[in-house]
């Protein structure tokens, strides 16, 4: 059964740093694409960061761009998301994905399992 956990999550004061982690309990972890999408409430769901199955590639939606940092370890199945200069606009409910086509870019991301999500709150 295929598992995504985050952890990480909590409140944090507008221009701080929080890191986010997320195990993944995929036997095959290195051909999966990782992701990451928010939710703020009231919102659509947002994709917002990913990285190969290579770690070679990277993608960031502009609103995180320069802020946030993604990068995986193989042989721990995790994938973790350093987020800093955080502002009230990063709150939300913070979300793990794999994406697990051949040859799908990164900008171009479909989740095929997700995580439960965990909540990031940015006070001003």
């Amino acid at each position: 059964q295929v598992q995504l956990v985050e952890s990480g999550g909590g409140l944090v004061q507008a221009g701080g740093s929080l890191s986010l982690s997320c195990i993944a309990s995929l036997r095959t972890f290195s051909t999966y694409n990782m992701g990451w999408f928010r939710q703020a409430p009231g919102n659509e769901g947002e994709f917002f960061a990913a990285v190969s199955r290579t770690g070679a590639l990277t993608y960031y939606a502009n609103p995180v761009k320069g802020r946030f940092t993604f990068s995986r370890d193989y042989a721990k199945n995790t994938v973790d998301l350093q987020m800093n200069s955080l502002n009230p606009e990063d709150t939300g409910v913070y979300y793990c994905a794999a994406d697990g086509r051949l040859g799908a870019s990164v900008s171009n991301y479909r989740a095929d399992y997700w995580g439960q999500g965990t909540q990031v709150t940015v006070s001003s």
